[in-house]
């Protein structure tokens, strides 16, 4: 049988990396082989992309050149480590996915050369449950501000908190759009909370007794 394609997807500071790896333990403990990856990143390739992105080397070439480099990141992270170890049997878990590119890429107006980019990236192999991990924008950037500590803001982190507020309903508009495939969970209660609640989830879909 083929393994569940999962991803998470939520503003700067929402928990996500916490989750991915919360639901990736928990998961093995119930018997599950479980794979964690991010996005953009994934392959040696695609880490390249993402300090290019990160550190702003791309912003320069605008949304559309951004939005054709992660789904070059994309197309080479789904042949190399999704789509193998899906067909495999084992549950892949990825830290943000195609629909990050929908919101930070998307400007209203290209919304079907991302759909085309999306159907050359990921062909077949698209999320079967997404979850979108809601949280004001302005305690998820007080809390990625915590998190790094002394480091510096990347590109993303530094935007006005009014765009990081849009991002927030974009999010909950694909959710509103696609129910059938994403959950949003309130990301303002605590981690452990988070995490029973998504894994109660995903043993339902998967028929799983949780221990």
């Amino acid at each position: 049988m083929a393994g569940l394609f999962i991803t998470f997807e939520g503003g700067e500071g929402s928990g996500k990396s916490t989750q991915v790896s919360r639901l990736a333990q928990a998961l093995r403990k119930l018997g599950r082989s479980v794979a964690t990856t991010r996005e953009p990143g994934g392959t040696t390739g695609a880490d390249m992309i993402r300090e290019m992105v990160l550190g702003g080397d791309a912003e320069a070439f605008g949304n559309d050149v951004e939005a054709a480099l992660f789904a070059a990141a994309r197309a080479d992270h789904v042949d190399s480590v999704i789509a193998p170890a899906l067909a495999g049997g084992t549950d892949v878990i990825c830290d943000r996915f195609h629909d990050s590119t929908r919101v930070y890429q998307g400007r209203g107006d290209n919304a079907h050369y991302l759909a085309a980019l999306e159907d050359a990236a990921m062909g077949d192999c698209r999320p079967e449950m997404t979850f979108i991990l809601d949280l004001p924008a302005e305690e998820g950037l007080r809390r990625a501000a915590a998190r790094r500590e002394t480091a510096t803001a990347d590109r993303f982190e530094a935007e006005a908190l009014s765009l990081h507020e849009e991002r927030r309903l974009a999010f909950l508009a694909i959710a509103a759009r696609e129910p059938e495939r994403c959950h949003v969970v309130d990301a303002r209660r605590p981690a452990d909370v988070v995490a029973d609640d998504i894994l109660a989830r995903v043993s339902e879909r998967l028929g799983l007794k949780e221990v």
